[in-house]
């Protein structure tokens, strides 16, 4: 790991427990989870946003007056209003991307939940998401949130990730494969 990608992990590992200590203790995991919602789309929608949040031209007041204006518009609770306001003070709203995956890894584990990022060459009905997601329960015995995405490139199957496991049963990868034995062969 890159050291400024371990100085955010290390920074954004205190913030979350702290945030999330203070959210299962007022029974707001809900609340919490529903502003890292809020938070993340923000982020993805906004590059003007990252922008702020990394760079260094801004005082403290105003990254705090920024921030806390941004709450209020969100309708964020206030544990996570806090913990933004506090990052702005102490220069760490860079971390926030870590800060929320930390959270809902947290947020999951306290579920008793695991994500799995599944990339498929089409868009899943419903059916086959809730299948694929009984079927990934039983091999890792959680409850399964999947992340879905979708990759024409792939032509067909699907590529699986849970935790450190990868399964890929793409017809894109199947290809690949084909083609390395053939060019071991002649």
């Amino acid at each position: 790991m890159s050291e400024p990608a371990s100085i955010s992990t290390g920074i954004a590992n205190r913030y979350a427990t702290a945030v999330f200590d203070l959210a299962k203790e007022s029974s707001a995991l809900a609340a919490l989870e529903a502003d890292l919602d809020t938070l993340e789309a923000a982020l993805n929608d906004s590059a003007d946003l990252r922008g702020v949040l990394t760079s260094p031209v801004y005082s403290r007041e105003e990254l705090a007056k920024a921030v806390s204006a941004l709450a209020a518009k969100m309708n964020l609770s206030q544990s996570t209003a806090g913990a933004l306001g506090m990052m702005a003070q102490n220069r760490r709203l860079f971390a926030l991307p870590a800060l929320i995956a930390e959270l809902r890894r947290m947020i999951a584990d306290e579920k008793g939940e695991v994500t799995a990022d599944v990339t498929s060459a089409q868009v899943l009905t419903k059916a086959q998401a809730d299948q694929l997601a009984a079927t990934l329960k039983e091999r890792v015995g959680k409850k399964v949130k999947l992340n879905v995405a979708v990759d024409e490139a792939l032509i067909g199957g699907l590529i699986v990730k849970v935790g450190s496991k990868m399964i890929d049963t793409s017809i894109r990868s199947k290809l690949a494969a084909l083609q390395n034995s053939m060019k071991e062969v002649g």
